[in-house]
């Protein structure tokens, strides 16, 4: 699939880095809100092999405080503008308001990265399509309740995609991410790992989004700061699994095992 300038080749796994300019970030709250350091964080993950940088102006941890549309624009807008003067690669914007969508967009932004899967914001759909933006529809829900998880979290996931294509977002813009730590206790993320390759059959691209999460945490008893080990098996699991991107805080370990785990899959 082509985001921005660049084509994303089926069959091969790319590292979105994550560049969160908030306060209250669960992991790196603070840390590049600045819009100097940002722009020296990208730096660093491109050169690090960063394929695609996803902004994001508001912190989607758990019990996070919901901010205005306004604020969140005025977190995101000028370091999207700055990184696309800077430097050539796609970048995604984090965001489930279509006002904040926009808005990136018009600033650059390539891909609207969309926790509640177009289903928060009746006009994310439309406007996607208007911009002729590529987008990730992430599988989220308020309670963790299924019959059985892996084939509710695929239906329901479908459902995200048929409201894209109903609003006339094309097929080939569209990824899917299975939403590890968003309305899934922590044996159910477990379980969306276990059974990752079925929603890797789906048809669209997936993007994998592990990175130093809870589900880390919990498994190894380890705080956020020291979670890497664990987050690099779950990169492994999705090049074995053939998503087409993994969201991680540390780009370069992860560029590795991932090249690392292509090789061996390649048998060269």
């Amino acid at each position: 699939m082509k985001i921005g300038n660049r084509n994303f080749d089926d069959g091969k796994t790319y590292v979105m880095g994550i560049l969160n300019v908030t306060p209250d970030s669960f992991s790196d709250g603070g840390k590049w809100n600045a819009l100097d350091s940002a722009v020296v964080h990208t730096e660093k993950m491109i050169e690090d092999g960063a394929s695609i940088i996803d902004v994001g102006g508001e912190s989607t941890r758990p019990g996070y405080t919901k901010i205005s549309d306004e604020e969140e624009i005025r977190r995101v807008v000028p370091i999207i503008s700055e990184i696309k003067k800077r430097f050539d690669i796609p970048v995604s914007v984090d965001t489930y308001k279509a006002s904040v969508a926009e808005a990136a967009i018009k600033a650059g932004a390539d891909l609207v990265n969309d926790i509640w899967g177009l289903k928060y914001d009746g006009n994310m759909a439309p406007l996607i399509a208007k911009y002729g933006s590529a987008c990730c529809i992430m599988h989220n829900k308020v309670r963790p309740q299924y019959n059985n998880i892996t084939d509710d979290i695929i239906n329901e996931t479908l459902k995200s995609v048929d409201i894209a294509i109903n609003a006339g977002i094309e097929k080939n813009k569209i990824i899917i991410d299975p939403g590890v730590g968003f309305g899934k206790t922590y044996k159910m993320n477990l379980s969306v790992l276990k059974h990752l390759n079925e929603f890797c059959a789906v048809g669209y691209p997936v993007l994998l989004g592990c990175s130093r999460k809870s589900v880390i945490g919990n498994a190894l008893d380890l705080p956020v700061e020291q979670r890497i080990e664990g987050t690099l098996v779950t990169t492994v699991l999705a090049v074995m699994s053939r998503c087409l991107f993994v969201r991680v805080h540390d780009v370069k370990e992860n560029v590795r095992a991932v090249k690392m785990t292509e090789a061996i899959l390649r048998g060269e």
